[in-house]
């Protein structure tokens, strides 16, 4: 059995993190991997001894790179090309119309969200994922929130595997950070938001809470880890506000072990997720975390002894959860929560558990 996993390869946030954990799991000689830019993506794969391959797309619009694929495909006699993101399903729409392999792709996000915010272009754009997204032989989806999404798309029940996410808790982070290389003070509350600037992770509900927060509570940081296209309008937003003493915008960081380790508390206010690795993350790091109720968050977060869910993902919701966490923190309860949002992760999550089950959907469809 030979599979070609297929990305754009310009992501460097969860995606990127849940393809190579799996294919880190799995034998050399079965599992390729193949990108359609050069970037941080390939670099992370290389190191990690993935079978790699960059077709080296000139632009979004290339489509000459559909004939390198296939002509990669049928020399190397792949028999499935399971496909992640947008512009990849594209061509594994393409790619199935004009071979005999076997396509499959992983849902990773709602695809009604996925251009946000990009004007018409974007509404094309999605129209056209949508489209595509009908044709897949299989989809694996990453909570069942989007497995039932699937499902009212008109996708059949039978076309379906939920493989809830995993990552790799034995693995120790080696990177170390502190306080004083970021300027902050041992009494400082710190929350932690890791995500690329992007309309759909609404980074604008994280500085509007925190500026509520702080007429109570002044010793609050705020820290952003990521990059992104929406950075400069959420940098000038906090100027604005005159916050730029509590939220510091720290860039696209290689290894963000160390900063979970750090904070008091992760927040997430995405509009939409799949099943966020961040939070699998923090749970590692015995870190809990505020999020809005999106994707699989309910299944890593059963109840509020493990977390905090927003029933609702208004302003007022976020900084109420925010100010309970810092009385949590003083009376020793946060910590409680952190350890027993770990136990119960590290018991259910696994990247082995997730690798092992999207290996025998493989191997179903190659013996049929």
């Amino acid at each position: 059995m030979k599979v070609l996993h297929l990305n754009a390869g310009n992501e460097t946030g969860g995606g990127m993190v849940h393809i190579l954990s799996l294919l880190n799991q799995f034998n050399r000689e079965e599992f390729y991997l193949g990108l359609l830019e050069h970037g941080t993506f390939e670099t992370k794969a290389k190191e990690l001894g993935v079978n790699t391959l960059v077709f080296e797309q000139t632009s979004r619009y290339d489509l000459s790179v559909l004939f390198k694929i296939i002509q990669y495909i049928k020399k190397n006699n792949i028999d499935i090309v399971h496909t992640h993101g947008a512009r990849a399903n594209l061509y594994g729409y393409l790619i199935r119309k004009l071979t005999k392999v076997v396509w499959m792709t992983t849902v990773h996000s709602d695809p009604r969200n996925d251009f946000l915010g990009r004007g018409l272009k974007g509404n094309v754009f999605t129209k056209l994922n949508l489209a595509v997204l009908k044709k897949p032989d299989h989809y694996f989806a990453i909570s069942e929130r989007f497995a039932k999404m699937m499902g009212d798309f008109g996708v059949q029940h039978d076309r379906i595997t939920t493989i809830l996410n995993g990552i790799d808790f034995d693995k120790k982070s080696t990177n170390k950070i502190s306080y004083e290389d970021l300027k902050l003070n041992p009494q400082d509350f710190v929350i932690l938001m890791v995500a690329r600037f992007d309309p759909v992770k609404r980074h604008e509900l994280a500085i509007l809470a925190i500026e509520e927060v702080l007429k109570k509570y002044s010793s609050l940081k705020l820290l952003f880890v990521g990059d992104g296209p929406a950075r400069q309008p959420m940098e000038e937003l906090v100027e604005k506000l005159n916050l730029t003493g509590s939220v510091l915008f720290l860039g696209h960081r290689e290894n963000v072990d160390s900063f979970y380790k750090l904070c008091d508390i992760t927040l997430l206010t995405s509009k939409t997720e799949s099943f966020p690795l961040v939070l699998l993350e923090s749970s590692k790091e015995k870190t809990t975390v505020i999020t809005t109720d999106v994707g699989g968050v309910k299944d890593m977060i059963p109840d509020q002894s493990y977390g905090f869910v927003l029933g609702d993902d208004k302003v007022e919701d976020i900084s109420k959860a925010i100010m309970t966490a810092i009385e949590f923190k003083e009376n020793g309860k946060l910590k409680e929560m952190g350890e027993k949002f770990y136990i119960y992760t590290s018991q259910n999550f696994s990247i082995q558990s997730m690798a092992d089950s999207i290996y025998q959907t493989y191997k179903k469809f190659v013996s049929e």
